[in-house]
């Protein structure tokens, strides 16, 4: 890539990277920021955050073409045991959490909606560092993005049933909206215009850091007081989540025999939801309570975290 742009291009480039790369810094600067001065953010909210999460999605598909998806599921078996682990270990785990910490019902629900979420664009950059399979992180990513049209509601509806009605088909139609539909747009753009898409596609990872930013900050500013009486054991339910995940997704592979590269990309995948659109689903899901969204806030924070120590850990280990 290098030798086709020049000097100046290339320098903007590493730069846009080196960005990117500190995304769990940018992260948690926002959360503490919007905690000191919560007005500063009040304005991201509602259709800001859809769009922002519509933005992300439409980077991810800006990146992906059928030929990925053909490279990475021949054979499937790597990306079909990562992909059941997915939504069978987070959502379950979730659910776990919410019964044995006593949460509030709409913290509880906010929980499961995160288990229940597909995989977050954050793991291919960690995957990356983290010297795991790259291509077979992104296929995971994006088959886990398609599945929840389906999966996500089906399975929220399920586990948070108990502790608040859950409209399936409002979260349908919301994973449609801000999944789907942008990361198709993305694909179709990338097929059909492929200049457009190689120059637009290396400013969306940063755009992708800076809305997810934004989005915690909307949210633990417009949950602070929550936040501050309530914080220590959200903080411990997403801890206890996005670790068990990471470590889960380790472990079930390896009792397969998966090569490490394997195990680690799994574990990555694993442990690290799509947070925002747990927010955008517990905001426009016809949940009554704002609350909802404040453990995806929490959750973005948490496994960019943990995934960035545990991408470092192992790339001193190749």
């Amino acid at each position: 890539m290098k030798g086709s742009l020049s000097p100046l291009h290339w320098e903007a480039v590493q730069g846009l990277e080196r960005f990117t790369l500190l995304f769990p810094l940018w992260t948690l600067l926002a959360a503490l920021l919007s905690l000191l001065q919560p007005g500063l953010f009040s304005w991201v909210a509602g259709p800001v955050i859809v769009w922002s999460l519509a933005l992300i999605m439409l980077g991810m598909g800006l990146g992906l073409s059928p030929a990925d998806f053909r490279r990475a599921m021949l054979p499937p078996r790597a990306a079909l045991i990562g992909v059941g682990a997915q939504f069978l270990v987070m959502p379950s785990l979730a659910a776990l959490l919410a019964w044995t910490l006593q949460l509030e019902p709409p913290l509880a629900v906010g929980l499961i909606l995160v288990g229940c979420c597909p995989g977050g664009t954050a793991s291919n950059v960690v995957a990356l560092i983290a010297r795991a399979d790259v291509a077979l992180s992104v296929v995971m990513t994006s088959l886990s993005t398609l599945l929840a049209v389906v999966v996500t509601p089906l399975l929220a509806s399920a586990l948070a049933g108990r502790y608040v009605p859950v409209n399936g088909w409002t979260l349908l139609v919301n994973v449609l909206q801000v999944v789907l539909i942008p990361v198709t747009v993305g694909v179709v753009i990338k097929q059909g215009l492929p200049r457009l898409a190689a120059r637009v596609q290396p400013v969306m990872p940063p755009l992708a850091v800076v809305a997810i930013a934004l989005i915690v900050a909307g949210i633990v500013g417009s949950q602070r007081e929550v936040l501050l009486r309530q914080g220590a054991v959200l903080v411990l339910a997403t801890a206890l989540l996005h670790g068990g995940g990471f470590l889960l997704g380790f472990l079930l592979p390896a009792l397969m025999g998966e090569p490490r590269a394997v195990r680690r990309t799994i574990s990555i995948e694993v442990g690290m939801q799509n947070s925002g659109l747990a927010v955008v689903l517990a905001r426009s899901g016809g949940f009554a309570s704002p609350l909802t969204a404040l453990p995806g806030a929490i959750s973005a924070v948490m496994h960019s975290l943990l995934g960035s120590l545990l991408a470092a850990l192992w790339r001193r280990r190749p």
